[in-house]
């Protein structure tokens, strides 16, 4: 019996023609990819992955009545992650030719001490699955040419900060901003991977700056889609401009909160991004990787109060974090993280999963080619609990009800300052005054084990997350909670 061999020796490989589309990335980059794995493999890497992008952004800002900048951006790209073993390298290049993702494989084999076959190896041919288009199989093919026109990003933001004129005095700056981001990707990896998707996140905001003397207030809201060619068509400016306009009036003479430690309520929706920033960073692998994390070895054990369960998942129709698929070609799902106060489980990217245990969760993200990806958030949330707003706010005779919250930091380990741009006093269960200049200040560990109320109201809000692999778009969220105490820095 005589055994034929089909795949080409290593010397034939750069004399092989490919025929991929250009300007589309399908099923016809399957010869070429798979080609390239298979010599990768050859070369005695354990693991080889391929990430293919392509990205149609723009973003424009409205200041006072005129716009005053469009920024477009059109980028192609691919990078190539080398395992050997539990260690690995990641190599990105903007030439998707085949010499120019041959030679980012070779520099990335090179890098983890791994050479090219001889001359007369055979190149063993990684086989991969069919294509999981999910661009095709959901109709997502027209979805950049469906998006608002450049024209009608000016004139809806024009007409946002018109309406501001309209509801708001005192008024120093108005500013309204859009940006669309349109990504296909594609995924190739030698365990058979082979996937491709398209991306339209978009997202619209205003901001407000009021003075009066030396009293000064400052208020911005944003919203955010996936997946919504007319999302800045249907955008309410009309109602964000109403809320602040309020917002930044109340807060305009609000009197300096005292520093203290309080029970506070906290609103539901953005005010979520404490538990992003606060414990949602520190359930990544990555910080079990660098073991900065109090929870590494936590799983199974009580971390939080029993009243309080959270998720993070993929799936929300159109919301900020959704994706299909994560940016190593696995589908998304939804993660139990915390139920009733136990951590049941961390969110695992490839990498992570390899060096800790942990098992994938569909959280393999990245900003762009230019990133390898890493164990993120996508859209994380606490649950709502079984209590009303009324009862949250009747359990508080003295504390503070933060409204809207501002911006912060958060330490390795979770130690935490977040500003509130609206807050208001609690007296006896009511709402009495309005209240500025106050810092949530507290450690992660410590405020998940306080927060013993929630309520039925749960609310999203878009948010942008920064880590290992670049800036990446991420639900935060929540009903509104009540903390039993926590510190307030003020006046």
């Amino acid at each position: 019996m005589n055994l034929v061999i089909t795949a080409p020796l290593s010397q034939e490989l750069s004399n092989l023609e490919y025929d991929s589309t250009k300007h589309r990335f399908d099923s016809s980059w399957e010869p070429l990819l798979s080609t390239l794995l298979g010599w990768g493999r050859a070369a005695g890497a354990d693991f080889i992955e391929f990430f293919l992008e392509r990205v149609n952004y723009i973003s424009c800002l409205a200041e006072e009545d005129a716009i005053t900048s469009i920024s477009p951006r059109i980028t192609t790209g691919a990078g190539v992650r080398v395992f050997r073993g539990k260690a690995d390298c990641y190599v990105s290049t903007n030439d998707l030719s085949f010499f120019g993702l041959k030679a980012a494989l070779e520099k990335g084999l090179s890098i983890m001490g791994l050479q090219l076959p001889a001359p007369n190896s055979y190149i063993p041919e990684v086989v991969l699955e069919p294509l999981r288009d999910y661009a095709t199989t959901k109709t997502k093919e027209n979805w950049l040419t469906a998006s608002s026109s450049m024209q009608e990003m000016g004139e809806i933001l024009l007409s946002a900060n018109q309406t501001l004129k309209t509801k708001a005095s005192h008024i120093q700056s108005r500013r309204a901003s859009y940006f669309r981001d349109w990504q296909e990707i594609l995924v190739a990896a030698s365990d058979g991977t082979f996937a491709r998707d398209i991306r339209l996140t978009q997202s619209v905001g205003c901001s407000l700056l009021c003075a009066d003397g030396a009293n000064r207030s400052s208020i911005n809201q944003r919203a955010g889609s996936t997946s919504e060619p007319n999302f800045l068509r249907g955008w309410n400016y009309t109602s964000m401009a109403e809320e602040i306009a309020e917002a930044a009036g109340k807060m305009l003479y609000a009197d300096y909160v005292e520093s203290g430690t309080y029970p506070i309520i906290m609103a539901n929706q953005f005010g979520g991004v404490i538990f992003h920033e606060a414990c949602g960073h520190l359930l990544e692998t990555t910080q079990i990787e660098r073991k900065t994390t109090p929870f590494i070895d936590k799983k199974g054990e009580k971390i939080a109060h029993e009243n309080l369960t959270a998720w993070d998942e993929g799936r929300s129709d159109k919301a900020f974090g959704t994706i299909d698929m994560d940016d190593e070609g696995m589908p998304t799902q939804k993660t139990l993280l915390i139920e009733n106060g136990i951590l049941k489980n961390f969110i695992a990217d490839r990498a992570g999963s390899w060096r800790t245990g942990h098992p994938r969760t569909g959280s393999g993200r990245r900003q762009s080619y230019t990133f390898a990806a890493a164990s993120r958030m996508r859209n994380t949330y606490i649950a709502p609990g079984q209590y009303s707003l009324e009862e949250l706010f009747a359990s508080v005779d003295k504390g503070i009800y933060c409204k809207k919250m501002g911006g912060g930091s958060v330490g390795a380990t979770g130690q935490f300052n977040f500003a509130v741009d609206e807050a208001y006093l609690v007296e006896n269960g009511k709402i009495t005054k309005p209240l500025k200049g106050a810092t949530l200040i507290g450690e992660a560990k410590e405020i998940m084990n306080k927060i013993s109320m929630s309520s039925q109201d749960l609310g999203l809000a878009a948010g942008f997350c920064g880590s290992i692999s670049g800036s990446v778009y991420v639900t935060v969220g929540q009903p509104h909670i009540k903390v039993d105490s926590i510190t307030v820095g003020g006046r």
